[in-house]
Formats: structure tokens, sequence, C-alpha cells
């Protein structure tokens, strides 16, 4: 399939590519992104915003380009700053320096689109209103979305819409993914704690192991989402990790944590899916006569599109000539972009990055770089069919 990427060629894509390969090779993880933060502002001085918002939510930076004789609509295009915290096994020239952490997601490759909309806007402005692009932190832990949401600094730039891409890969290159109401699943982390009593491992009846509880609460954690319930649609919880006093043979041990992800693809199914967890937890401590505490965490609401920004997406990709496919269900994955899309009207969808492509989070990932101008250019899209009108 022949692809025309744009109507306007981004003059530096040879740059942006570069900075692209910079970026992946100096990656860091959620909440330490200050290097990240300082290369991007450095580098969009040259399309000369009109302002730069720096240090929103931890490292996050707002790009404000604007045309100050003509108001129009305010939109918000956002790009994730953080790597993972896995190691990268490909042996590329711009191979991650940093052992253990990696861009395994392709926010490299987001920032870089965002910069490429940088160039287009400052090469082509647009004849009103105001664009800003937002570069967020701490999307992998679930709290940059909402970091930044809490900023006045922030609260006062007002968008009227809001979009964001990401990447697929198992899908064709170009192939643009579109989905109306909820794109990508609500999820949460659940951390349990059972606290019992020690004792000497010789005498087990002078302490409490909290063992048996563990054993039954994992039990009863994977029988929520067996049949026993009834959810509206797709309703998960992964039992992930399980831990039992120390490894210490002389000691019965005291204490258990457990630890689940809850996910569903509406967000009344997940509440309903944290009472009946906490529900459990609270029966189970309570047969086995131990202590616990639970928290949630890293929570990821559901990212929810308004029909009209999918419609502005749909046309954008319609005048690019690219493919486009609707997605059937949600993703399975969660995205805390879905902050975003609570507080404004706006769209997440996606980007096909190759059929062959190893998938996000593999240790061997690359964001492919023919993505950048057609990801550049469809933000490009969505921006004139706003600020045309």
């Amino acid at each position: 399939m022949s692809v025309s990427v744009s109507k306007h060629a981004i003059p530096d894509l040879g740059t942006i590519i570069a900075l692209r390969h910079y970026l992946h090779q100096h990656p860091e993880v959620s909440g330490n992104e200050a290097n990240t933060a300082h290369t991007i502002r450095q580098f969009v001085k040259r399309y000369d915003p009109s302002d730069v918002i720096p240090d929103l939510g931890g490292n996050g930076i707002a790009i404000v380009f604007e045309n100050k004789e003509k108001s129009g609509p305010t939109l918000l295009f956002r790009a994730e700053l953080d790597a993972l915290p896995i190691a990268e096994t490909n042996c590329l020239p711009h191979t991650s320096i940093y052992p253990g952490i990696g861009h395994k997601c392709g926010h490299d490759g987001h920032m870089a689109t965002l910069m490429g909309l940088a160039s287009l806007l400052h090469s082509h402005p647009l004849p009103a209103g105001k664009v800003i692009l937002l570069f967020q932190p701490a999307e992998e832990i679930g709290a940059g979305a909402r970091d930044v949401l809490q900023e006045e600094r922030f609260r006062a730039l007002k968008p009227d819409y809001v979009f964001a891409l990401h990447n697929l890969p198992g899908l064709p290159l170009h192939q643009v993914v579109v989905r109306e109401q909820t794109f990508s699943a609500a999820s949460v982390g659940l951390q349990v704690s059972l606290t019992g009593k020690e004792s000497h491992a010789a005498e087990p009846e002078n302490g409490l192991n909290p063992g048996e509880g563990m054993s039954e609460l994992i039990q009863a954690f994977n029988a929520l989402v067996n049949g026993q319930h009834t959810f509206s649609d797709l309703t998960l919880l992964t039992v992930i990790h399980a831990r039992l006093g120390e490894v210490a043979f002389g000691t019965n041990p005291g204490f258990a944590t457990v630890m689940a992800t809850l996910r569903a693809f509406e967000q009344a199914d997940l509440n309903k899916l944290k009472q009946l967890a906490t529900d459990v937890v609270k029966a189970i401590a309570g047969k086995y006569s131990l202590k616990y505490d639970f928290e949630f965490v890293e929570e990821f609401p559901a990212t929810t599109n308004a029909d009209e920004a999918v419609a502005a997406v749909l046309q954008a990709a319609a005048e690019l000539g690219l493919d486009v496919q609707q997605a059937l269900q949600p993703f399975r994955w969660s995205e805390d972009f879905g902050h975003f899309t609570q507080a404004y009207k706006g769209a997440l969808f996606g980007l096909g990055a190759g059929v062959q492509q190893p998938q996000l989070h593999h240790a061997d990932y690359d964001y492919p770089d023919d993505l950048i101008a057609t990801g550049s250019s469809l933000f490009y899209g969505i921006a004139q069919q706003f600020l045309n009108a």
C-alpha cells in the first residue's frame, strides 16, 4: 500500500528521527525523566513556540503554539516521557546505554511524533486558536496524567479537545485504529497485607502463620471472575505477586503479601470487582484471625472517546489516504490518558507499527521511524479539522 503521509512534508524529519534515536538511547523511568524533559525543552526552541510551561506533574512540559491574532479552539496532543525498567536486547546504533531500562513501549517515538507536529506548526502555522503539545511524565505507573491535571498552570490552558495515539505492533504499518466510546480498559493494582504472628519454626503453635489464608485468598481472587458474578463486559483479576514471610528456615512466618491487577472494559465493572475483592480480603482475614490492610495503586480509568473527536481522526486519516480499521472491542491494556478523557472531550487512537514488529514491553521492541511522519501528519490534520473551521 502506498501511503501519502502528509500534505506538508516535515522539513527536518531526519533531525527528528535522530532525536528519537537519542531519546531511545537515554531512557528514564517514570518520575525520573528530568534529562529527557531537558532534551525536549532544548530541541523545541528551534520552532519558536508561544510558551513553554515546565515541571507539570513532575517533569511534564506543555509547549504552546498560539495564533495571537485570531482566537479559536484549544487542542491538546499528548506524548509520554517515560521508559520502562526492561533491559534491552537489541543491538542497534541507538541501543539503550542504561542497564535494565529501555523504551519498550514506544514513548520515544511518541515524543518524536509530537516534535514533528511542532515542526509542522512552525512551518505551516494554523490560522486560529491554540495547540498544546503535552510531554507527560509517569504514564507507565498511572500517575502522570493525574498529577498534570492537578496543576493550576495546566488547568489554565483549558483545552477544548485532547488527543493521543499509541503505536500498535502486530498491525499493518500506518494503519489507523479507532473506536468510539471505550478504547482501552480501566485497571488498578491491589496490594494486600495479611499479618499474623511469627514464632520459631519448631513451635508453630506459638505463632499465627498467614500462609493458609494467603492461599485461600489467591483462590478466592481467581474465582471472582470465573462466572460466580455477573459483569457487563470483560473483567479480569490477575494475581501478579505473592510472598509469605522471609527465607528463614528457623522461622514460622507472620506476614504475607498478595498483589493483583484488576481490569475491566467498563468502569462500573471495575468498581464492582474492587468491592468484591476487598470483601474477600476482610472475610478471609477474619476467618483466620489475621490483621489485614489493602491499598489500590496505579489506577488507570477507562479511556473513553468522544464521537466528534473520533470523527476528526477519521477525517484526517481519510485525507492522508491511510487505511482505517474500527476496533471491535476495547484494548485490554490501560492508558492513563483516560484521566484526560474523563476531564475533556478527546480521543485515543492506534497506529499500526508493523505486522512483524515485536510486541509492546518486549525486550527487543524498537519504534519504527517510518511512523513519525505519519503520526505527526495525523495530528496536524486533526488540528486542521477544528482550527480551519
